[in-house]
């Protein structure tokens, strides 16, 4: 495959799906815990299994959560919304159509700025996750089983407007999707397991206008992948483009051993799920003062925890967006920087060791007990001036020629004479002291 000769632009809009960590199910009262199932088939109901007679009753739990996750993605909120039915035949998909939201979703209206620009969210709208397929081999036969431990678990949906530009862009957009998510302590987005999927809906033009036809590559469990795959189809389509061809309007796969995406089927248009009100699920109504109640408890966001920590305690960013996964770790490691400040310690210092995992931290951690960690980690040993000089000398004795080259401009070879000195005196060095007095034996 050849770069196209033509300049063509991408056109990119993300669907993510991620579920949301209620104790029940959406619309029943099953545990929702379908990675810790002891087996299969287990957290199950007449409800999730679609047989006759049983009806649905939302989670006002998962409603609440998929509103406060739009406010915090800028959205705007429908005070009157519905649930729907959306029909296909699938195998994990008991009842024959999934209860998920058409018309009026509960967010519309948002946006998320990323380094390379503002990407529109056209909606969140919550539904109904679908049961597991298992694919396997059972007396030399394949088979494919159906779990529904995971069948009925909450499930959100962020669609975004046609505005990424570049993979590199969506998978930006992706890990601050799923650092919002996990801060709001609404889901835990482990991609692995399939707790949080990507759709990537691919085209390409000349100008910025959309064109035709979009390819949507479904069911992607990394950012990596993403990217991968929205590359691939850029440049799979622009050959096609180049010789007059439009591409299919279709669903995709992405094999991440190949490198490749691949065709699963024709892309479905809304009129094929014959969408309609849920007949047993009456419409909802909110408040705007239950809307602005819910906004006034969403934390600080990642964005802020990180201007407020560069401000108050001068953590390097790079230290910050590894540490804020979730609101947790932000009221912990607040109260350790702000307690490390107190002993003359600085907070960048012990941000920079936690990521390293030379101290550890977990919810159970205690200021004190990390700052402590701190000091005995660089706690040094006493040296005596006279013995650090006389061992200087022997090591610059011994290595005239990195010698010769630091003095020709090589600084660079101060970390070599820096490991030989440190050979010869086997305590626990402070390593700053070394450098300085080896910096002025060098110039004498």
């Amino acid at each position: 495959m050849t770069d196209s000769p033509k300049n063509y632009q991408l056109i990119c809009g993300l669907e993510v799906h991620a579920e949301l960590k209620t104790k029940s199910k959406m619309f029943c009262g099953c545990k929702n815990d379908p990675f810790h199932a002891p087996k299969p088939n287990l957290y199950t109901c007449p409800t999730c299994l679609g047989m006759p007679g049983g009806l649905p009753v939302p989670n006002k739990k998962a409603i609440e959560w998929t509103i406060k996750l739009g406010l915090a993605l800028n959205c705007k909120i429908n005070l009157f919304s519905k649930f729907d039915r959306k029909h296909y035949f699938y195998p994990d998909l008991p009842k024959g159509y999934q209860i998920s939201q058409y018309d009026i979703p509960f967010c519309y209206d948002g946006y998320m700025d990323t380094s390379e620009g503002r990407v529109g969210i056209t909606r969140i709208h919550l539904e109904e996750d679908t049961g597991k397929l298992l694919h396997k081999t059972i007396k030399n036969e394949k088979v494919s089983l159906v779990d529904f431990n995971r069948g009925g678990v909450p499930l959100v949906e962020v669609v975004t407007e046609p505005d990424i530009k570049t993979a590199a862009q969506a998978a930006e957009y992706g890990r601050k999707l799923r650092k919002i998510i996990r801060y709001l302590d609404i889901g835990n987005c482990d991609m692995q397991k399939g707790g949080m999927r990507l759709e990537a809906n691919i085209s390409l033009n000349e100008t910025s206008d959309l064109p035709e036809y979009k390819v949507e590559v479904k069911n992607i469990n990394s950012f990596k992948y993403m990217e991968q795959a929205i590359n691939y189809e850029m440049k799979r389509q622009a050959v096609l483009l180049n010789d007059d061809k439009i591409p299919t309007q279709e669903t995709r796969g992405w094999d991440a051993n190949k490198q490749v995406t691949f065709s699963q089927r024709t892309k479905e248009s809304a009129e094929d799920y014959r969408y309609f009100p849920d007949p047993d699920i009456p419409p909802l109504q909110f408040t705007k003062e239950q809307i602005e109640s819910w906004k006034k408890d969403l934390p600080s966001l990642p964005e802020q925890v990180i201007s407020d920590w560069k401000e108050e305690f001068n953590i390097e960013e790079r230290y910050s967006q590894l540490l804020i996964d979730n609101v947790q770790a932000k009221a912990l490691l607040g109260s350790i920087f702000a307690a490390a400040q107190k002993e003359n310690v600085k907070p960048n210092d012990i941000a920079k060791e936690i990521i390293n995992k030379n101290i550890r931290f977990d919810k159970d951690s205690k200021s004190q007990e990390v700052i402590a960690a701190y000091q005995q980690l660089h706690q040094t040993d006493d040296l005596d001036s006279s013995v650090l000089t006389k061992t200087i000398g022997q090591v610059l004795a011994a290595n005239q020629d990195a010698v010769t080259k630091y003095q020709a401009g090589k600084t660079q070879v101060i970390g070599f004479l820096l490991g030989q000195v440190a050979q010869k005196l086997p305590q626990k060095l402070d390593m700053s002291l070394v450098r300085s007095e080896l910096l002025k034996a060098l110039e004498n």
